[in-house]
């Protein structure tokens, strides 16, 4: 699903191609980044880890996501090698990986602190 006009996608990577003098070593890891949000929930029952929720719904959003729904439909169907890079382990069940739900995705994002994802990432 390609991004709508509104969407800030193309424009961030049209700013990143302005600055090719950028190494690839500097430049910190979303996963790094991402660490340093505080995780909302208490520890007992957590089933996919912080880190891993919002890479994902990274992802989604930049292929084009733009609603909940449209993040849990990209989760859903995202590479194999995505969620294996981001450590979404296989269902003991099936052999699969173990997904979060929308309900998960979305009870996550509406507690996380918008402050401070703005400011690991935002730096």
């Amino acid at each position: 699903m390609p991004a709508d006009a509104s969407s800030l996608i193309p424009p961030a990577l049209d700013q990143l191609r302005e600055h090719p003098e950028v190494v690839f070593a500097e430049v910190p890891r979303l996963l790094e980044r991402l660490a340093e949000v505080p995780d909302p929930r208490d520890p007992r029952g957590v089933r996919h880890a912080l880190v891993a929720v919002l890479a994902l719904t990274a992802c989604a959003v930049l292929a084009g996501a733009t609603s909940v729904l449209a993040v849990s439909e990209w989760i859903a169907d995202a590479p194999p090698y995505i969620l294996q890079r981001l450590g979404i382990p296989l269902d003991p069940l099936f052999p699969k990986r173990f997904l979060p739900a929308e309900t998960t995705v979305r009870r996550l994002l509406a507690r996380i602190d918008g402050d401070a994802l703005d400011r690991a990432v935002g730096r």
